[in-house]
């Protein structure tokens, strides 16, 4: 399965991707989330590079096996979340790069493997987890209050439904505990019927208690921090996202650090220095998004946002 998938994957806006970092010989480079390593073998291939790549997901580590054995010294692999982007670059003795590539949200090959409970697509016991650690989507599921699981659904799914889903669900687990992926699902399409769109019901609720497993909002911000800090003077920041939540959590912190808004930020620290001096800018002052062509080739691209910013006055942190 792994090998199939390795061969057929091809990540989001590759072709983008590559435009905007435009990697050079000779320098170095951030991976923040190697997954099968379809943007790190074409970062490595478009240059005489070194790259960094960084993964919490233990079953990444035959792909990076492999790209060890074809790249040598020029590609290195760490373990860890991407939300420990310095302490991670620090211990490999790092403390400047010249790009960093971050690609959010579940990979293919997640969505695609049963046991990993990411995909009502597919029979597999309510996990989530990226990482295989820590507590899963079946004890949230099944420990949390009806209120704490209505919020999660609305906050981070915008799911209009979410009090009716999780009174469903409260309402089941007292029979029995609900297990897997398909039983939760058929929940949500309990509450949540199918309209005019494609989308199935159970979507949004099984993002939003995906991101909430994985504290995903929380680690991006702590990522973007660290963009800061690590970047070198005209380093870029490229970020594709899949949902809105973390699309306007990196806009808006390039927004405070190239121009400070009076009220501060939602998501980010505020920035109450006068004397403010921009510590990023805009590379690309739109959102880049898939081609046509693309989209009928690869339908997951179709929700993808690809935004990109350049670090400028590298001695300025307002982190």
């Amino acid at each position: 399965m792994i090998d199939s998938y390795n061969t057929s994957h091809t990540p989001v806006m590759l072709k983008e991707v590559l435009e905007q970092l435009q990697a050079k010989s000779g320098d170095i480079y951030v991976d923040g989330t190697f997954g099968a390593g379809g943007y790190s073998k074409a970062i490595l291939n478009s240059a005489n590079c070194i790259l960094y790549c960084i993964d919490q997901d233990p079953a990444v580590a035959e792909f990076a096996n492999k790209l060890k054995k074809e790249y040598g010294s020029r590609f290195k692999f760490i373990a860890g979340n991407f939300s420990e982007l310095n302490e991670l670059m620090s211990s490999q003795n790092i403390m400047r790069v010249d790009g960093i590539v971050l690609d959010l949200g579940v990979s293919s090959m997640q969505l695609e493997t049963p046991d990993r409970g990411f995909s009502f697509m597919h029979n597999g016991r309510l996990d989530m987890r990226m990482s295989k650690t820590g507590s899963d989507a079946y004890n949230f599921i099944n420990k949390s209050t009806e209120e704490e699981i209505a919020n999660v659904i609305y906050n981070y799914g915008g799911e209009t439904k979410s009090r009716r889903i999780a009174k469903r669900i409260i309402e089941k687990r007292r029979i029995s505990p609900i297990e897997t992926t398909l039983e939760l699902a058929d929940i949500v399409r309990s509450v949540v019927k199918k309209g005019k769109s494609k989308i199935d019901p159970a979507t949004r609720t099984f993002q939003a208690i995906r991101i909430s497993v994985n504290d995903e909002l929380a680690s991006l911000q702590s990522a973007l921090l660290a963009s800061e800090r690590l970047l070198n003077n005209n380093g870029k920041l490229i970020v594709v996202s899949f949902h809105s939540l973390e699309d306007a959590i990196v806009k808006e912190f390039i927004n405070e650090r190239a121009k400070p808004k009076q009220s501060g930020s939602r998501y980010l620290p505020c920035i109450t220095n006068t004397e403010f001096k921009p510590t990023f800018k805009w590379k690309v002052n739109k959102t880049i998004v898939a081609s046509e062509e693309e989209i009928k080739t690869n339908p997951r691209s179709r929700s993808a946002k690809l935004r990109v910013a350049i670090r400028i006055n590298q001695e300025v942190d307002h982190a």
